[in-house]
């Protein structure tokens, strides 16, 4: 189940997505999603709406209700603090700002490093306080090095890919023959292909970049940037930037476009998977009548420890073995300061023998399953399968007849294979459905699911349990009184 950072030990909350949005309250970020709280026995508490891109109150501290009604001081309130979060400027303003700075002599191109901003000529005096740096033209084609990556895990975390990791995603795209590449937070791979065209040495390329950080709108006119929360499918430029998306994925004259998204890895995979869904089917409204049914090829960049939920969403894609680097986080980088292996894999539906992994950096062709592999990730003639996920050599065990971890072992009493330190539990997997408690299913499979979290009789439970524990809590602090 997807938390989001919301759930604790025995509690979860499921993001229930809706179809029209425009009844939905709304945030800086956009429309919020709705929530629900559930608890192990399938109890489900009080819906609510939170900020869809931020799991952290201080980031964004939106709250209400689902049934809660709303004074006309506290919608105005609302108005007004989303329209206080707005960027500075509009896509428009920004782009004409831009012009103006390119039109600066060399000597007067400033860029303010505490606003995060490009100077215009009479603004070099208001930021006189600020540290104001001089920007070289080369500068302003590389953003993603310029701007102060922000770094909060639970919102807009910006980590940015290693050169040979851009370098070998836009080679891929390219080999296989897409022309058109739409960038959904993945600014280091826009502005690799923005360079490439400069250069003029290959055919040009389209690229598009979706993205929540609104700083790059300085460096990108409206068809190469959109403002725009992937959690949500919110365009923040509204009808403006959607009409550009649906230009952009018009096909003609030969023209193939792919989609490559690395979201935060703290989100929501279901919120994700239903805007990315949402953009594939604009694709295919966009193609002809006998290639409808084909879905839009796709790169998700994740870690491998979410393949499941991902799955979930999204069956015709598969994990490749490829190990995506950061430069800047600590952790998924190669070096003596990162991982020996990276956990962040690319998800793709596009034919895995067609996606060639790079020799020099250690994978290999498996004629058998038909895709290239880590080194360490050696065939396994009894499962029939390369099965390892982590970038370790996996072992076989007789008795689970799978390949597991090599730092697992196979357990009696469990009767399965874990870490030797592990708490045994032989219950484990026989606490059956949290709704209605029946060992044959899990939640998700219930079929009294939807009677059971929309019937007027679970809402009254839930009310009255609510009221019961707000008692039991007043009681508690009067007697310490």
């Amino acid at each position: 189940m997807d938390t989001g950072g919301l759930g604790d030990s025995c509690l979860g909350y499921e993001v229930i997505l809706t179809d029209d949005d425009t009844s939905t309250p709304r945030c800086p970020h956009g429309p919020t999603l709705l929530f629900e709280k559930v608890g192990k026995r399938g109890e489900t508490g009080r819906r609510f709406y939170a900020c869809s891109a931020c799991r952290d109150r201080k980031d964004c501290n939106f709250f209400q209700w689902e049934d809660e009604k709303l004074s006309e001081a506290r919608l105005l309130a609302r108005v007004v603090e989303n329209k206080r979060r707005k960027p500075p400027f509009s896509q428009q303003q920004y782009y004409a700002r831009l012009q103006q700075f390119i039109s600066l002599p060399l000597d007067e191109k400033k860029f303010c490093q505490d606003c995060q901003l490009l100077l215009l000529a009479d603004e070099t005096g208001t930021h006189a306080a600020h540290v104001c740096v001089p920007l070289a033209a080369a500068q302003l084609r590389r953003p993603s090095r310029l701007l102060r990556p922000l770094d909060n895990k639970k919102s807009n975390a910006q980590y940015l890919f290693t050169e040979p990791t851009t370098r070998f995603l836009l080679d891929t795209v390219v080999t296989l023959g897409f022309n058109k590449v739409l960038c959904l937070g993945t600014p280091r791979l826009h502005e690799l292909i923005m360079l490439e065209n400069l250069d003029g040495k290959a055919k040009p390329i389209k690229s598009l970049l979706l993205d929540i950080d609104f700083r790059y709108a300085q460096f990108y006119g409206q068809d190469k940037f959109c403002h725009y929360n992937m959690f949500n499918h919110h365009f923040f430029d509204s009808e403006a930037s959607s009409a550009v998306l649906q230009d952009f994925l018009r096909e003609s004259n030969g023209e193939k476009v792919v989609m490559v998204t690395d979201p935060p890895f703290g989100g929501l995979v279901k919120p994700l998977a239903n805007s990315f869904s949402c953009i594939s089917q604009a694709w295919k409204n966009q193609q002809s009548s006998d290639s409808s049914n084909v879905d839009m090829p796709m790169i998700w960049i994740f870690p491998y420890f979410f393949e499941a939920r991902i799955l979930d969403c999204f069956p015709s894609l598969i994990m490749l073995d490829y190990q995506v680097a950061y430069d800047n986080h600590s952790l998924y980088k190669h070096g003596k300061t990162g991982r020996k292996q990276s956990p962040v894999r690319l998800f793709t539906n596009i034919t895995p023998a067609e996606i060639v992994l790079p020799k020099e950096e250690g994978y290999r062709f498996c004629a058998v399953c038909a895709r290239y592999v880590w080194s360490l990730n050696k065939h396994c003639n009894k499962c029939n399968v390369c099965p390892s996920k982590d970038g370790r050599q996996w072992k076989h065990c007789s008795v689970c007849e799978r390949c597991v971890k090599p730092s697992w072992q196979h357990c009696q009493s469990c009767g399965r294979c874990a870490l030797p330190d592990h708490s045994c539990d032989q219950s484990r997997g026989k606490e059956g459905c949290y709704n209605c408690a029946s060992p044959g299913h899990k939640r998700k499979a219930c079929p009294l699911k939807a009677s059971a979290v929309m019937g007027p009789h679970r809402r009254k439970v839930a009310s009255s349990r609510h009221s019961r524990e707000k008692k039991k809590k007043k009681e508690r602090a009067c007697s310490k009184k």
